[in-house]
């Protein structure tokens, strides 16, 4: 049974920063592509970040260019999006994900997600 479970989220102040983390059992975690997907209330589901199994970011929401960085760790089985300079319309729930092959880092690509984890970005 494949289990996907997100860590690192919280209050912060608008300008702050969060390290959100991934841990994955139950999969090949290293032959698999990953991704950071967010949904704000009364929103659609959206692509954050994603990155190939080989460790390069194959995508990144225009919205968060240059703030945040998506990274893996293959001998942790471990996902990272480090969020920089965070503000409030990046609150949302943010859910880590799991895909054999992702196109576009679509939510339609990914078979295995986390249950989601709370950022909220206080003004």
């Amino acid at each position: 049974q494949v289990q996907v479970e997100e860590s690192g989220g919280g209050l912060v102040q608008a300008g702050g920063s969060l390290r959100l983390s991934c841990t994955i059992s139950g999969l090949n975690f290293d032959t698999n592509d990953m991704g950071w997907f967010r949904q704000a209330p009364g929103k659609e589901r959206e692509g954050v970040s994603c990155i190939t199994m080989f460790g390069y970011p194959s995508y990144i929401a225009n919205d968060v260019k240059g703030r945040f960085t998506v990274s893996r760790d293959n001998a942790k089985r471990t996902l990272y999006l480090q969020m920089n300079s965070l503000q409030p319309e990046d609150t949302a729930i943010y859910f880590c994900a799991a895909t054999y092959r992702d196109i576009n880092c679509s939510v339609n690509d990914y078979k295995y997600w986390g249950q989601g984890i709370q950022v909220t970005v206080s003004s």
